[in-house]
């Protein structure tokens, strides 16, 4: 794999805005009429959402990551997909670089809601 070019340069307060956060992935569904998302409910502490994510094709068993911990964007505005509201992204490693994606995991485990950055 060829690494992509880095962005452009962002300024610190721009990064500062993003609420990245470690959360527990406590079910996994299909969503109806689409052949790539799942709906993901995550648990961050003090309350839980739910996240629509693309990886539906990327693994044989999209349920292997219920009861994992991984990263998540949680300061974006809902978004409907396939008629289900999305709270949040997912974060992924590969995907971009079209390898097989795995998940941003903390390295221990961390209480939901943690945030990173």
């Amino acid at each position: 794999m060829t690494p992509a070019p880095v962005k452009d340069l962002i300024s610190f307060e721009h990064f500062e805005k993003l609420d990245i956060r470690a959360g527990t992935i406590t079910a996994v569904e299909e969503v109806k009429d689409s052949d790539k998302l799942m709906k993901l409910t995550v648990d961050f502490g003090d309350h839980t959402r739910t996240i629509l994510a693309g990886i539906k094709k990327e693994r044989e068993n999209s349920c292997e990551i219920e009861g994992r911990q991984a990263l998540f964007v949680v300061n974006l505005p809902e978004r409907k997909m396939a008629g289900e509201i999305s709270q949040g992204m997912l974060f992924d490693i590969g995907y971009a670089d079209k390898l097989k994606p795995c998940l941003a995991v903390p390295e221990l485990a961390v209480p939901n809601g943690s945030r990173a950055g």
